[in-house]
């Protein structure tokens, strides 16, 4: 009679495979955290730390003599205030204009084919080829024309222009993830094409939508070489920055550039819950 002997499970040593997963994950995001807060933070300390805070090396964690006073008096400055509304201004028309001409653009290129498709899309990318300093004249000339100069909406106009590429090819990409399917069960019950669109399209994409808003906004607010060709007094706060801030304190320039975060920083947390479904919709 043969007796087997049962061989012992040897444990494996070590992290288990998904406890190295979950290890590289969290060290993948602290790292991403770090490169894009750090800089954020230095800022922060460059502006409310005031002049000594500025050079004060090696820098605390948490300094206790944190003061507001830099950011009052930058924001008292002559023209700082109305450069800031301009900026919200261009930015606001550039993100309406984005959506509202890439969506339209982007879903007929999902949904429809048509001579030129391809061409289509290459000649939209190509809007970004040229670069601005070469129809700088041209434009300054069309916009005094057109009465356009040294207004915020003329500056949007030109922004619209260079966020309008990235609108169309997201949301060109979210409407082909989202099934032709579901606008056709639409008509069944009584929809028209119209309805169907903002019915049931239209609600599953918003998350693609906000990101294209945030691109939008993102390249509107920190546009500097448009806005300063463009404009003489109804500068945005960008060009108003460069053009005054070159002699100024380095503190000041630490303020400013915080006014500049803050902005973009608030806008994507208002629109962070459209933003985290996009990658769920666009897979789909």
């Amino acid at each position: 009679m043969t007796s087997v002997t049962a061989t012992p499970i040897v444990k494996p040593s070590g992290i288990s495979v998904p406890g190295a997963r979950r290890l590289l994950l969290w060290t993948g995001i602290i790292a991403v955290l770090a490169w894009v807060l750090l800089p954020i933070y230095f800022v922060a300390l460059g502006a409310f730390g005031g002049r000594l805070g500025v050079f004060r090396w090696p820098k605390s964690i948490w300094p206790s003599d944190l003061s507001a006073a830099s950011m009052l008096q930058f924001l008292n400055i002559e023209g700082v205030f109305g450069a800031l509304m301009n900026s919200f201004i261009a930015a606001g028309f550039t993100v309406l204009f984005s959506v509202l001409l890439g969506a339209p653009a982007g879903y007929a290129l999902a949904r429809y084919s048509f001579k030129g498709q391809t061409a289509f899309r290459l000649l939209v990318l190509l809007t970004r080829a040229f670069p601005l300093a070469i129809l700088a004249l041209p434009l300054t000339v069309s916009f005094i024309r057109l009465g356009l100069y040294d207004t915020a909406f003329g500056v949007s106009l030109i922004h619209t222009v260079l966020a309008l590429p990235f609108a169309v090819l997201v949301t060109q990409s979210l409407f082909m993830g989202i099934p032709r399917e579901y606008e056709e069960a639409a008509w069944v019950f009584g929809c028209t094409r119209f309805q169907a669109f903002l019915r049931v399209v239209m609600p599953l994409a918003l998350p693609g939508l906000a990101a294209t808003a945030i691109f939008a906004f993102v390249i509107s607010w920190n546009e500097v070489f448009a806005a300063s060709i463009l404009t003489v007094r109804e500068r945005t706060l960008t060009a108003y920055l460069l053009k005054v801030l070159s002699e100024s304190p380095l503190h000041y320039r630490f303020a400013g550039g915080f006014i500049l975060i803050i902005p973009s920083v608030l806008f994507i947390f208002a629109v962070r819950r459209y933003l985290f479904a996009v990658w769920g919709i666009a897979s789909k």
